[in-house]
């Protein structure tokens, strides 16, 4: 049974990690022993515990949460792939495949980075990701962006994230979150869900919401998701979109926070706004279209990939545009019928392209091509 490493950079659930995550079973069933390299500690850590998965510990971070020196970082790295020498190795994320390309090169080690990004690389970096066997993208897009800045063409194929269709499915709405909130039943509740940051465009979704205010004013604005980032900027973007809770939207504009009940969430919705201002290939855009919620996103990286135009599954708009993103919510909201068609239509191109099965099958395929 070939010993497969999979090596995480953070201790979190987000989409890289859950994605990840999704593929495990299917792997086991096919003959691999996953191990998963990942810091020790953290809902990640938790999750492989409850699933008895094993967990090599391993941190690119002090505590502290800074960057450990690269040089220093690929040594523990080395050591670790020394002492239980896997088959092979596969690197989550950019970073993380950045980190380990040189030290598999070193060792003689197959391995495949999976980039699940899409940032402006140095040559160097390129560099490093170009020392592995095999290079995985999560859509067209992102091949084609780090195609342009010099990856491997060669070694680079295109992954799409997978989304167990059972657990998203269309659900009957309940009214849990209704009761939770203390909200009348008649409120209608939009929703957005990612990391709190710039590149998810939570903002932009307050300023159209902002412009919504008078005319829709039984909808309710749900956003989930944690700021992870200590930076400045990113601690004023939240200030800034707590400020828009307390403002013109005073009681309608609900943080959230992290939530781990996403599947039954999405059956609350009317509607599930990303207003990203950049995005490879959102993974929850593919548990929204799975749960049969109707979806408006912006029109950036892989996204048309999701919701191609000929699948009429999904209204996209230009980003960072909270007046053609106001436009679409209020056509939308004020079109029962339409959403009823939209829902139906993501949940069909989910089943078509995004059934996590077929796309474990395919990863599964890679792996015996390089062990």
């Amino acid at each position: 049974m070939p010993n497969l490493f999979l090596l995480c950079e953070y201790a979190t659930l987000n989409g890289g990690e859950q994605s990840m995550l999704c593929t495990l079973a299917g792997v086991e069933a096919a003959g691999f022993r996953p191990t998963i390299v990942a810091p020790q500690e953290g809902p990640l850590a938790e999750v492989l515990h409850r699933r008895e998965i094993e967990l090599l510990p391993f941190d690119s971070r002090d505590p502290q949460g800074e960057h450990v020196p690269q040089a220093q970082s690929r040594e523990g790295l080395a050591a670790v792939l020394r002492r239980r020498r896997p088959d092979l190795l596969h690197a989550n994320s950019l970073s993380m495949g950045r980190l380990s390309g040189p030290v598999a090169a070193e060792l003689q080690l197959p391995s495949i980075a999976h980039l699940r990004d899409i940032i402006r690389l140095s040559n160097q970096a390129v560099a490093d990701l170009n020392c592995h066997t095999r290079l995985l993208t999560v859509s067209k897009a992102t091949r084609d962006f780090y195609a342009a800045c010099g990856l491997a063409a060669a070694k680079t194929h295109v992954l799409y994230n997978g989304v167990d269709l059972k657990h998203f499915r269309p659900r009957p709405k309940t009214g849990y979150l209704h009761r939770e909130l203390g909200l009348p039943p008649e409120a209608q509740l939009i929703g957005t869900i990612g990391q709190l940051s710039l590149r998810k465009g939570q903002d932009v979704l307050a300023r159209a919401a902002t412009r919504l205010a008078e005319t829709l004013s039984n909808v309710h604005y749900l956003i989930v998701g944690e700021r992870y980032s200590q930076k400045d900027e990113s601690h004023c973007f939240e200030a800034a979109l707590r400020a828009a809770a307390e403002g013109a939207l005073a009681g309608r504009f609900h943080l959230l926070g992290y939530r781990d009940d996403v599947a039954e969430l999405l059956g609350e919705l009317a509607l599930l706004v990303h207003p990203a201002r950049q995005e490879p290939l959102s993974r929850v855009l593919l548990e929204s279209a799975a749960a049969g919620v109707v979806v408006i996103a912006t029109d950036v990286g892989g996204t048309r990939e999701i919701f191609p135009p000929e699948s009429a599954s999904a209204r996209l708009v230009p980003a960072d545009n909270p007046n053609a993103l106001a436009a679409a919510i209020a056509e939308l909201m004020g079109d029962e019928e339409l959403r009823s068609r939209l829902g139906v239509a993501a949940r069909r191109r989910a089943e078509a392209a995004f059934d996590a099965r077929r796309r474990t099958a395919q990863l599964v395929r890679y792996y015996r091509e390089l062990t």
